[in-house]
């Protein structure tokens, strides 16, 4: 389909006409030869001598000439473009933030596996996670880790393979031994800031009790929650124990309610994977779908042929020896 991005320049097509019949016509004094006995030459011709102009010698293709060059040239100038079928990419509408504890309490060999094997807590929490990130395809995922200190370990992107890597990289402690659930809340606040997305979901997930946040994490919820950000809470872990081993509940509980989500308790692997995918399917991502139609300029056929136009048949004319001046 040929569709013309300016096609008001076709307004233009009488506007020779209206030059050749509204201005004037343009009028040159040329040199003359002067003859002798003049007047006794064109008396014995028998004609009267009167003033008058040359016309060049026009041949009627002339005209029609012009017609077709000046056709072509509004054609390239209105901007010809072949549209093609629409082209539709769907994208997920959603920034994703995953926050995970790597405190000190998630290097115990506590976490179940389907075969009844028990697993290193962020080793089980990484096989999860993992498998959760890769099927995040269209969404943005940002990932931060938390212990004694948060830290953003990937900003918000859609190269999901390197979050994972990210992922793989982390290791119990490297952010402290303890755990600050409400500066991780805070710091996720500040991530989401740089994004311009309406949904924007956190997902995090902690094996113990706030212990030296300089918001707590009630207040950090709340900010979050006016802000536009969900929270879903997973709990790993026991709840029983000493205060600093064992997953503070209702804390996450609350957070997760403030900030309009839901609470989760996992104890083993399959425990966590239900509850991702629970998580997925209460959040539902929001599909923005792009379409646009690829285009293919042709104004160079119209010009072209223009050009061809007046360098063979202007030319052929110019070269005919017919052509000659008119009194």
């Amino acid at each position: 389909m040929i569709e013309f991005a300016l096609p008001w320049m076709f307004a233009l097509l009488p506007m020779p006409w209206i030059v050749w019949r509204f201005l004037p016509p343009l009028r040159e004094r040329l040199v003359a030869l002067r003859f002798p006995f003049f007047r006794q030459i064109t008396a014995a011709a028998g004609f009267e001598a009167q003033p008058g102009s040359l016309v060049p010698g026009r041949h009627p293709a002339e005209l029609w000439l012009g017609v077709i060059v000046w056709v072509l040239l509004l054609t390239a100038l209105a901007r010809p473009e072949q549209v093609g079928k629409p082209i539709e990419l769907e994208k997920a509408a959603r920034d994703v933030i995953l926050a995970i504890d790597i405190s000190g309490s998630m290097d115990e060999v506590d976490f179940a596996t389907p075969d009844g094997k028990p697993v290193q807590r962020l080793a089980g929490v990484k096989r999860v996670v993992g498998d959760f990130v890769a099927a995040r395809e269209g969404d943005r995922i940002g990932l931060i880790v938390f212990g004694a200190k948060a830290f953003v370990q990937s900003p918000f992107t859609e190269d999901l393979a390197t979050v994972r890597d990210l992922l793989d990289q982390t290791v119990v402690g490297m952010a402290g031994p303890n755990t600050v659930i409400g500066d991780a809340i805070g710091l996720a606040i500040r991530t989401f800031e740089a994004s311009d997305i309406d949904q924007r979901l956190l997902i995090l997930l902690s094996d113990g009790a706030d212990t030296g946040s300089r918001m707590s994490p009630l207040n950090a919820a709340g900010i979050a929650a006016d802000n536009g950000v969900e929270i879903h809470t997973i709990a790993v872990g026991t709840p029983q124990g000493n205060a600093e081993q064992r997953v503070d509940v209702a804390t996450l509980e609350a957070v997760a309610e403030r900030a309009g989500g839901n609470f989760f308790l996992a104890g083993d692997l399959d425990g966590l994977a239900a509850t991702y995918a629970r998580i997925d399917e209460l959040a539902a991502r929001k599909i923005e779908t792009l379409s646009w139609p690829p285009r293919r300029a042709l104004a160079y056929l119209p010009l072209g042929g223009a050009v061809v136009v007046m360098l063979i048949g202007f030319g052929a004319l110019l070269l005919n020896p017919a052509r000659v001046q008119h009194r």
